[in-house]
């Protein structure tokens, strides 16, 4: 079965290849988890995205059209080069074949060198089910004989970022010096953290929460906030910036 490359919609910035892309099961995820990193290389001049899986149709708060122009905001303040939202069912994401030559093809258009996932220990369903997506995407992105429109590409790295469990990482990356803007991209979804708290992550207190985090592994790498990653393949280190 081959789905057209054309399958995501762009809601911000224009298709292009990019240094960094992550992939967030819902709107907001991206930036809770990995925003500080994504604004710390957008501010270098690294061309970053996201990419929603789903329009988090299904939460209880916000609706699928206000989300999407948060999203768009959210893209302004971190100066992401593209937003895109592939449209899966919010509540049903996992690997399905229809699911993956959907974000394979997504893959092969805007070709990122770096994908960022959720890690597969989260407890939410549509995270875990995006990991496992996101794997055999990648996977049929760079066969040659995939039944896919577009050119092979072949992702260089795969990191695994938090979300609502916790993991043990093996990359620390200090956002100290972001973390204002950080604040504002996440507030920026204000469906989600304007009103009555529904969970953990749905609340007002997000920020104060998810900072607790950042603290956290900020102080096991010597800074004062940073985001962790776990990267599956082992990483090549040049001794000389131990």
């Amino acid at each position: 079965m081959s789905l057209p490359s054309a399958s995501f919609q762009t809601i911000f910035g224009a298709v292009q290849p990019l240094d960094w892309l992550c992939l967030a099961p819902h709107p907001d995820d991206a930036e809770i988890g990995a925003g500080g990193t994504l604004i710390r290389l957008a501010h270098a001049g690294r061309a970053t995205g996201i990419l929603e899986l789903s329009r988090g149709e299904r939460g209880t708060q916000g609706t699928p059209e206000g989300r999407v122009a948060e999203c768009v905001q959210a893209a302004a303040i971190m100066g992401l080069a593209w937003r895109g939202q592939l449209g899966l069912p919010d509540g049903e994401l996992r690997d399905t074949i229809q699911g993956a030559h959907a974000l394979a093809a997504a893959l092969r258009a805007v070709r990122p060198r770096v994908l960022v996932v959720p890690h597969h220990h989260d407890r939410h369903p549509d995270h875990f089910g995006t990991y496992h997506l996101a794997k055999r995407a990648v996977h049929l992105a760079q066969l040659k004989k995939a039944d896919l429109t577009g050119e092979p590409h072949r992702v260089a790295r795969v990191l695994l970022y938090q979300g609502n469990s916790d993991i043990r990482p093996t990359l620390l990356i200090d956002v100290e010096a972001v973390q204002d803007t950080w604040a504002q991209a996440v507030l920026a979804h204000g469906s989600q953290f304007g009103g009555e708290p529904i969970s953990e992550t749905v609340t007002p207190e997000i920020v104060e929460r998810r900072r607790a985090r950042l603290t956290y592994w900020g102080t096991l790498a010597r800074a004062r906030y940073a985001e962790a990653f776990e990267a599956e393949d082992p990483l090549l280190v040049d001794p000389l910036a131990l």
